[in-house]
């Protein structure tokens, strides 16, 4: 758990605590536009710190990613119902292949588990307000992970906004159930989409691009266009030179190994199918040998 210290205060009855233990809002602790204040700019909301990474839970978050590099990234919050995408800090949207793959992935996740009730778009353009230093910019901007995003999973508008609990919790277990098992569905369906999302790019893409009489020739090579985009996105600054990682050829390794794993299940699987049918077989057949044997007419 990132916030532990902010978690046993809000537990201690603060329920509209959304800051660490040591006052700094950790949503607000990331460098990307760190530090800027809007005019409603409220430092008992969203203090972000001394500096950049100044808290430990943001250090530790930081670190992990770089450690591993990630292909996605949600931020998970409450207090409406929205799916968000990049940016935070500014009113738009960002350019390019991954983007508008982003796009797809919330526009279909709308449909699906929202109803199209969803707001969808950057977090800066929908929410209401732009949020500075974010994590969810950090990730996109920083980490250059190419699936980023912010969903906000409930929210009661009829709540008093002095009603922390009920403004950002369901408070009926039918209505907790319902949540819960639509956004566990909602995070597997991503887990799912995302390694066709990203590699397969699928025709639909290049057809609401280029327009559905776009010839075959074009779609191969818009598809060769995205993904020298997405590797590009994927690069690295090491000694002052542009760096490709090997998150790329790791994938692709472990999609290779993970068909191979399938085959080897399917084939074990036929082969125990295979069994069972003769072990049931060869059954019948000494069952009715010995029922032949002892009840034979003499």
């Amino acid at each position: 758990m990132e916030n532990l210290n902010g978690r046993r205060i809000v537990e201690a009855g603060k329920l509209c605590e959304r800051k660490n233990g040591r006052g700094v809002d950790t949503n607000r602790n990331w460098s990307v536009d760190w530090g800027k204040k809007e005019k409603d700019y409220d430092p008992s909301e969203e203090y972000p710190g001394t500096a950049p990474f100044s808290e430990p839970e943001t250090q530790i978050m930081r670190n992990l990613a770089h450690s591993f590099r990630p292909h996605l990234w949600v931020n998970v919050h409450s207090g409406m119902e929205a799916l968000f995408m990049p940016f935070d800090h500014k009113n738009t949207t960002p350019n390019g292949a991954t983007a508008h793959l982003m796009k797809l992935m919330l526009q279909k996740l709308n449909l699906l588990h929202c109803k199209n009730n969803c707001v969808v778009g950057s977090g800066g353009g929908s929410v209401g307000y732009l949020a500075h230093g974010t994590s969810t910019d950090y990730m996109y901007e920083i980490v250059k992970v190419p699936m980023a995003f912010t969903f906000e999973i409930y929210g009661e508008p009829k709540a008093s906004s002095n009603d922390c609990f009920k403004l950002f919790n369901p408070t009926d277990s039918a209505v907790f159930e319902r949540v819960l098992e639509n956004w566990c569905t909602a995070f597997f369906r991503v887990f799912m989409d995302l390694a066709s999302r990203l590699y397969n790019l699928s025709t639909e893409a290049f057809e609401k691009l280029e327009g559905n009489d776009m010839s075959t020739a074009k779609k191969h090579q818009n598809r060769d266009l995205i993904r020298n985009d997405y590797h590009t996105s994927r690069k690295v600054w090491r000694n002052g030179q542009s760096v490709i990682t090997q998150f790329d050829r790791s994938f692709e390794w472990g999609t290779e190994e993970m068909r191979k794993i399938s085959q080897f299940l399917f084939i074990l699987s036929t082969f125990l199918l295979i069994l069972l049918c003769y072990k049931v077989s060869k059954r019948i057949s000494c069952a009715q040998v010995a029922l032949d044997f002892f009840y034979k007419p003499s």
